[in-house]
């Protein structure tokens, strides 16, 4: 029997594992469906055409009964985008899906400056017209200050940070503060 040296071995494991990493992640299970929406498309098995709009009816009305009472939520991928949007900066666990699937996940987004200010430290708080509240994490110096109306684009940084950048200028480090 052949036997592979430790040199060889090891960086063979490794490929082997980042190989099955990609894999295993396409295999993730879909987020659960509610219910009421199993019990719904369950009626589309039934054969008999009068069972099956008999369960259709009783089902569509069960789903309505628990849109009512807010039990079950819907939404549009438009819907969840903005949702999304809107909490960009924010870190929050995995929801399950709740604003749709990671393929939307928003990355940067472009916006208008309401207000600039600078602390003591000579750090900026920009207010956006969304009301979003981001604070300088840097010591970077801006060339020019900062003034309402200007565009500023917003992306993501590492390490749970973010970089800023008004009107294509240098980019500082922010973090989302409200």
């Amino acid at each position: 029997m052949l036997q592979l040296s430790s040199r060889v071995a090891i960086p063979l494991a490794l490929l082997a594992g980042a190989i099955a990493v990609p894999a295993a992640a396409k295999d993730k299970a879909p987020t659960a469906r509610p219910v009421q929406i199993q019990e719904l498309y369950a009626c589309r098995d039934i054969a008999d055409p009068a069972a099956r709009l008999a369960c259709f009816d009783r089902e569509v009305g069960e789903l309505s009964s628990a849109d009512t009472a807010r039990e079950i939520t819907f939404t549009d991928r438009e819907t969840a985008k903005k949702a999304r949007r809107g909490l960009f900066g924010f870190s929050f666990p995995k929801l399950g899906g709740i604003f749709g699937g990671d393929e939307d996940e928003v990355k940067e987004i472009e916006t208008t400056l309401r207000s600039a200010s600078v602390d003591r430290s000579g750090k900026y708080t920009l207010v956006m017209e969304d009301d979003a509240v981001w604070v300088q994490i840097d010591s970077t110096q801006l060339a020019r200050q900062p003034k309402p109306g200007q565009k500023v684009k917003i992306r993501v940084a590492s390490m749970g940070s973010y970089f800023a950048s008004i009107e294509g200028g240098r980019g500082i480090r922010m973090k989302r503060d409200r």
